[in-house]
């Protein structure tokens, strides 16, 4: 008798790989810059390891390395969010194309002028840094140009859960809004302006730190001024708010099975925008300290007081948010959305 034929055996899918795929299918264009700032930050951790240089009390290899992580996470955002377009996608695809050029554009300066040991931003003091600050700039700009046209494209595309259509809305927009909070860096400090006024070239036109000059001392890792105001605090806190209301409302959608009231599609938009108004206070609240010349580490008592008070209303909201109403459906059929393809 015969011995049975074996049966095919199908290879397993790597579970990373078929991630990265997946990641791929949303949008290729952004997601491989995502994949070069993953390397870019390996070099990076090298950089901080063996390169002692010092640019403005941080180590040479620390904006690099920051911008790799902030870049590399927003990349993956805006992939999957143009993967959700059910109408002009075309325009979108390009639009996000842009994004990953400029941000991939943004990535060789800051390492280029690192190499140099040089800073990247507000550095006037050779024709070539010059240059290099005005490219970034206008780079940023341009990003700031398409993030406000894909946001357009997400405000009229409706998905099957309104909790995450609206926490899209307001992620981007508080995005856009921590994106346009670098401009204030931009403005000369009173030095500057009197350096100039008097004749004098400033090599340095700008600063993120606020009754301070930039590069003293700093939070590990960050750097954020420990002693000042310091506008990359709200700068980056907004600039992350697409990344904290994604996973809200994805994290609402995923716990319905385990927490039944979740089931609700009207709760989990009342959350959704609890959560976006404190979100958006706190952008505000830390852009408001930075501005007084406060350190996030040394609020004062006004701070204080403002900050448990948004703290207090944010809880009433999310008690609000909670409280049972009759006849309020349960809409479990609704699915996470994601499983769109990002070419054109």
């Amino acid at each position: 008798m015969d011995a049975p034929s074996p049966s095919p055996v199908r290879p397993r899918t790597d579970p990373l790989r078929r991630t990265a795929l997946t990641a791929l299918d949303w949008h290729r264009p952004l997601t491989v810059t995502a994949a070069l700032c993953l390397a870019l930050l390996a070099v990076a951790v090298v950089g901080l390891l063996l390169d002692d240089r010092v640019v403005h009390g941080d180590p040479v290899w620390l904006k690099p390395a920051k911008f790799a992580v902030s870049i590399g996470v927003y990349n993956v955002t805006l992939a999957w969010l143009l993967s959700l377009l059910t109408r002009w996608r075309r325009t979108g695809w390009w639009l996000g194309t842009v994004v990953a050029a400029m941000l991939a554009g943004e990535l060789v300066a800051v390492v280029f002028q690192a190499v140099r040991g040089e800073p990247s931003h507000f550095n006037y003091a050779t024709p070539l840094d010059s240059a290099v600050y005005n490219a970034m700039a206008a780079m940023v700009v341009t990003v700031w140009v398409a993030n406000l046209a894909i946001g357009v494209l997400l405000l009229v595309q409706r998905l099957d859960d309104r909790s995450t259509t609206w926490a899209i809305r307001i992620g981007i927009a508080i995005g856009l809004v921590g994106m346009g909070l670098a401009y204030l860096m931009t403005s000369p400090t009173a030095e500057q302006m009197t350096t100039m006024r008097e004749g004098g070239v400033a090599e340095v036109i700008g600063a993120h730190t606020v009754g301070y000059e930039d590069g003293g001392p700093g939070l590990p890792l960050v750097g954020w001024s420990t002693v000042a105001g310091d506008l990359r605090v709200p700068h980056f806190v907004g600039l992350h708010g697409l990344q904290v209301m994604v996973l809200l409302a994805l994290a609402l959608m995923a716990w319905r099975g385990r927490y039944p009231r979740l089931a609700s599609d009207a709760l989990r938009l009342r959350v959704v925008a609890v959560v976006g108004a404190s979100y958006s206070a706190l952008v505000a609240l830390t852009t408001w300290q930075a501005l007084r010349g406060q350190s996030v580490v040394r609020p004062d008592p006004l701070t204080l007081a403002v900050a448990g008070t948004l703290g207090a209303v944010t809880l009433l909201g999310l008690w609000w948010a909670f409280r049972r109403r009759r006849g309020e459906r349960s809409e479990r059929g609704a699915s996470v959305p994601g499983r769109g393809s990002g070419h054109p």
